[in-house]
């Protein structure tokens, strides 16, 4: 069966630069304190391996269950552009693509995030999860 599916787009401002940005979604010690984090869960493994063709596994207890959130990085472009696959299986067996560009403003980036394979049933909770990642991401790297 094939679900119906839609794009997700978030954009953030950031006071930094788009290397601190990119260099922080691939740095699994960063990325782990906002990436697929949520306020009442526990990281308990965050792995990256920052190449194409490498993978990431996120792995946060919630509620006692651990959810895995895990993809491909499909186009690694430092500092402006990265795609990867994306899938939560917990939650959903399809897979999407994320795709994330940095653009320069006279302060600090943008980041333009695109969720492309997004189940409808699951746009909305997707737009609000990275709208949440990204604020987070925004004070983790202001300090």
């Amino acid at each position: 069966m094939v679900t119906e599916q839609d794009t997700v787009i978030v954009t953030q401002k950031f006071a930094s630069d788009e290397e601190s940005i990119y260099d922080a979604l691939l740095d699994p010690k960063t990325a782990s304190k906002f990436l697929f984090a949520t306020p009442t869960g526990t990281m308990v493994r965050a792995e990256i391996d920052p190449r194409v063709g490498g993978h990431f596994t996120f792995v946060e207890r919630r509620d006692g269950k651990d959810v895995l959130h895990t993809g491909e990085y499909l186009e690694l472009v430092r500092p402006l552009r990265m795609v990867f696959t994306f899938s939560v299986p917990e939650y959903s067996s399809e897979t999407s693509i994320v795709e994330i560009n940095l653009a320069h403003l006279g302060e600090g980036c943008e980041l333009k995030l695109i969720n492309r394979g997004v189940p409808r049933e699951f746009a909305e909770k997707t737009r609000e999860g990275w709208g949440g990642i990204l604020l987070k991401a925004r004070d983790v790297l202001a300090g």
